[in-house]
C-alpha cells in the first residue's frame, strides 16, 4: 500500500513555494488546519490517517500531518490539487 503525505504547509497560501507550498497560490488557502484536509480527502474517496503531533521539516510547531492510503494511480500533484479545490469549497 502507497502512502502519500500531505502536510498543511503544502496547501498554505501564506508560504511560498521555497517555503513547502506545493499547489498554485490561487488553489492555496491560508492555514489550512489538520481536520479540513482530512475532510477534504475524505471528499476526494481516500482513505485517511491523521497525525496531530509531527512537524514538517521546514517549521517549528506542530501542525500534524494526513496520510493518505493507496492513492492508487493517482500522482501526489494531482491529490493535492483535487485536496485545495476541496479547501476552497469547504471555505466559500
Amino acid at each position: 500500500m502507497v502512502e502519500n503525505v500531505i502536510w498543511p504547509a503544502y496547501l498554505d497560501a501564506n508560504l511560498s513555494r521555497s517555503e513547502g507550498r506545493r499547489v498554485p497560490e490561487d488553489l492555496a488557502v491560508e492555514e489550512p488546519t489538520i481536520e479540513e484536509i482530512a475532510r477534504a480527502v475524505k471528499q476526494v474517496g481516500y482513505d485517511i490517517e491523521v497525525n496531530r503531533d509531527k512537524t514538517y521539516s521546514r517549521e517549528y510547531e506542530p501542525r500534524g500531518q494526513v496520510l493518505v492510503k493507496d492513492a492508487g494511480d493517482a500522482s501526489k500533484s494531482d491529490l493535492l490539487q483535487a485536496t485545495a479545490a476541496y479547501l476552497g469549497a469547504i471555505r466559500a
